[in-house]
């Protein structure tokens, strides 16, 4: 297919034909947007510079020949290659912040934005949060935003993949975060020797095989490294529950996003009490553990290495 340009329209215009083209392509949404309408102002409005969107006014006003091109260009790449919109605009929002983004990293859309935003409330005493692990960090959103929720903190981003902590360095430049934010390349904890955190966050891999096989096709654009669980989804998982008490200090906890395989984690350890969060706003699948709790079923954690 070819979109051409059949005169200069507005951007709510170029909006509206975006949503009427991606409804007709039965594409799908879970991104960033859940609709035709938000997905196309998304695309739109990161082309034009336009967001986050101030004045409304703005929607009214005419778009240039050459963005209207890269606009239309950006419409057929994402009905006819399926790449999400993120990607097509090179920036995602994530608790209120904009994040670089490029298809080396997960496109942000975890429900940990609003758990940052409320500081972990009331499970976390904010004023004793003085160092933060971001584990799987991929392109940093979670790491960083948390900086901003937690002014003094000192944050590490950690990920096995060079790419993702490239792609987390230029977000790091790019909120002027680096007297208080570091990357580091490190398979789970392997190199994060000596550290300790009151708070470790991880958004890790825990899509299962059968799952990851069934997908949309926008999933397929994102690196899988950043998807790929193992056969249950809960490898790595695992793993983590084993490690992360050497690493949180006294008195620190551990938050674990899991998704859809929550059930299946909270099966695998049925007396743990896992504090699974509520999310006003959507989402799933994040439990939380203190320190203690993961030092008493220790000796569970570790049988599912055995």
């Amino acid at each position: 297919m070819t979109i051409k340009i059949q005169k200069i329209k507005t951007i709510n215009e170029l909006i509206t034909e975006g949503a009427n083209l991606f409804a007709d392509a039965g594409l799908y949404f879970g991104h960033g947007t859940d609709n035709t309408l938000d997905e196309a102002s998304y695309i739109v409005l990161g082309i034009t510079k336009n967001l986050p969107l101030d004045n409304e006014q703005i929607l009214s006003s005419e778009v240039s020949v050459d963005e209207q091109q890269k606009v239309l260009d950006a419409f057929e790449r994402r009905i006819v290659e399926r790449i999400p919109a993120a990607y097509l605009v090179g920036e995602a929002w994530f608790a209120g912040l904009p994040f670089f983004v490029d298809n080396n990293v997960l496109v942000p859309r975890s429900p940990f934005a609003e758990l940052i935003e409320d500081r972990f409330a009331p499970w976390v005493d904010s004023s004793k949060i003085n160092s933060i692990l971001d584990l799987c960090t991929g392109s940093g959103c979670i790491g960083i935003a948390s900086a901003f929720s937690f002014p003094e903190a000192k944050v590490d981003l950690a990920d096995i993949s060079a790419l993702a902590l490239n792609v987390a360095n230029k977000n790091i430049q790019r909120h002027k975060l680096a007297d208080r934010v570091e990357a580091m390349e490190s398979d789970l904890f392997e190199g994060l020797a000596n550290r300790q955190y009151d708070l470790i966050i991880s958004n890790p891999p825990y899509v299962g095989h059968e799952e990851l096989s069934n997908l949309p096709d926008e999933f397929y654009k994102e690196p899988q490294l950043g998807l790929d669980g193992g056969v249950s989804g809960l490898e790595l998982v695992h793993n983590i529950l084993v490690k992360a008490p050497e690493y949180l200090k006294e008195g620190g906890v551990l938050y674990v996003e899991v998704g859809n395989t929550d059930e299946a984690l909270q099966q695998c350890y049925p007396v743990v009490p896992f504090l699974w969060q509520e999310f006003e706003y959507g989402g799933h699948g994040v439990f939380m553990l203190t320190k203690e709790q993961l030092l008493k079923y220790h000796t569970l954690f570790q049988a599912k290495l055995a």
